[in-house]
């Protein structure tokens, strides 16, 4: 698989299980911090009036422009970048091969359970499109939640999803 993959040494990762989990949730953790980034945008984009709440929030409409032209624009990216990092970081915090979650799993196990882990997780290495396919319909039901709460986070008060 590997869509958004780093040169990755297996050999080091056993030498140092729990460091390969933390290497883990660098992917997610990148993509929060893009959602945070993007929260901080709109937000200096409604405190300077280029932006403004939306009556109603989506997936791909997240805030709106104030006035028309490059401030549509600018909320169509922003939307865009707060809700797909969102997406993309929930989802690859599932515990599913091959996903990031799967890696991570390694923190929350006990040291010697973490080859053993690491182990079952290469040997599914096989089954990795099943994998994301359960990981796919899982998400399907978790996002939503996720997703609802990230709105009242960023807009307290305003009752989006309420």
């Amino acid at each position: 698989m590997g869509w958004a993959s780093a040169p990755y040494d297996p050999l080091w990762a056993e030498r140092h299980p729990r460091r390969a989990a933390w290497m883990s949730l660098a992917g997610p953790g990148a993509n929060f911090a893009l959602t945070i980034l993007a929260a901080v945008l709109i937000h200096v984009g409604i405190w300077t009036k280029i932006l403004a709440h939306p009556d109603s929030a989506n997936f791909s409409h997240i805030v709106v422009a104030a006035t028309p032209g490059i401030a549509e624009g600018l909320a169509a990216g922003l939307s865009v970048l707060f809700s797909l990092n969102l997406l993309l970081g929930a989802f690859n915090l599932l515990p599913l091969p091959p996903l990031d979650g799967f890696g991570a799993v390694g923190l929350l196990i006990g040291e010697d359970a973490v080859g053993r882990f690491r182990a079952l997780g290469q040997q599914m290495g096989q089954f990795s499109m099943i994998g994301l396919l359960i990981a796919w319909q899982l998400f399907d039901h978790l996002f939503h939640p996720i997703f609802i709460l990230s709105l009242q986070l960023l807009y307290p008060g305003y009752g989006y999803g309420s």
